[in-house]
């Protein structure tokens, strides 16, 4: 790849002084790119090797001025503004992010937080002041889930929800909501979709490093949602080696679990003592009580949120 200044030797190899005339055309037509120019403060016959490049940035700072929101953005790479700057001596170009762009990265920056596993967007974007609040149904867990997020600590024990209720009244889009809330405030949180978190397990077993490394982000994430649990198919693989070992560790090292459910946890006892070696009650009784010492069960039954209600609530 040639140098700059090898093009530019090139391309007025034989007449020299076209970089100047070309360089004081722009100059007079242009106030962004006297502007830019000055601000620079580097001598003129150095400015005016980089002529091009230096009118291509005006023009993309020009764009900016008039624009209004990351949205309308016209330059090269939206969000982005071709730049020069002067490191130590020298003019350098780069693509330098705008107001709008930083003030969106700041926004987004607690999703580096968060660890989704097949789950919609609905759930990713879940927020507190999204949440409808004209449903009294609600009204207890909401209540329940502001005190936790202002008395939540880390690695302390504190006791999840286990958030029962009928198919799409909300349950996941609540606890997901208070779960991106910790996530702004720096904490680091995990949501899976139970069933097919188990499925995409199962197609890791010929693959022990990717098998470890699920299982392991899982089971150390600082607070944890298990979405649907007891709509996977029951098999004592899932129940005993992952989901008991799961909470197990989660029990002893203080983690915050939360789970939603279409059945309560008395049903859910029963979900789990059904195997292929018939009925195991003290299995799935080992598994409920650690269920009973990482969380409080409480009920929803609401309006099918996916149907008629609020669009971006589950």
């Amino acid at each position: 790849m040639k140098s700059i200044s090898n093009i530019i030797k090139e391309n007025y190899a034989y007449n020299p002084s076209k970089l100047e005339t070309d360089y004081n055309l722009v100059l007079e037509k242009n106030a962004t790119f006297k502007k830019l120019v000055t601000s620079l403060n580097l001598p003129k016959t150095y400015l005016m090797k980089y002529t091009t490049s230096l009118e291509e940035s005006a023009k993309e700072l020009a764009q900016c001025k008039k624009c209004k929101n990351i949205l309308e953005c016209k330059t090269s790479y939206k969000g982005y503004v071709f730049y020069p700057e002067v490191l130590n001596g020298n003019l350098v170009f780069d693509y330098v992010p705008c107001k709008y762009k930083k003030e969106l990265d700041e926004r987004n920056k607690y999703k580096s937080n968060i660890y989704l596993f097949e789950v919609p967007k609905e759930i990713k974007e879940a927020s507190m002041k999204n949440i409808d609040l004209d449903d009294p149904d609600r009204f207890q867990i909401i209540k329940w889930l502001k005190k936790f997020l202002d008395d939540y600590r880390p690695g302390i024990g504190m006791k999840g929800l286990y958030l029962t209720g009928n198919f799409g009244c909300g349950k996941t889009y609540l606890i997901s909501a208070a779960l991106n809330e910790l996530a702004k405030k720096d904490h680091k949180i995990a949501i899976i979709y139970y069933p097919e978190f188990l499925r995409s397990l199962k197609e890791s077993f010929s693959d022990p490093e990717t098998y470890n490394e699920k299982f392991k982000r899982i089971k150390k994430a600082e607070v944890l949602l298990i979405d649907d649990i007891g709509a996977e198919t029951m098999t004592e693989w899932s129940r005993d080696e992952v989901l008991g070992t799961i909470l197990q560790y989660r029990m002893q090292e203080g983690l915050t679990t939360f789970f939603t459910s279409n059945l309560t946890i008395k049903d859910l006892e029963e979900h789990f003592s059904i195997s292929t070696k018939g009925i195991e009650k003290v299995k799935a009784k080992r598994i409920i009580e650690r269920i009973n010492q990482l969380t409080i069960e409480m009920t929803l039954i609401s309006e099918n949120k996916r149907v008629g209600g609020k669009k971006n609530e589950k």
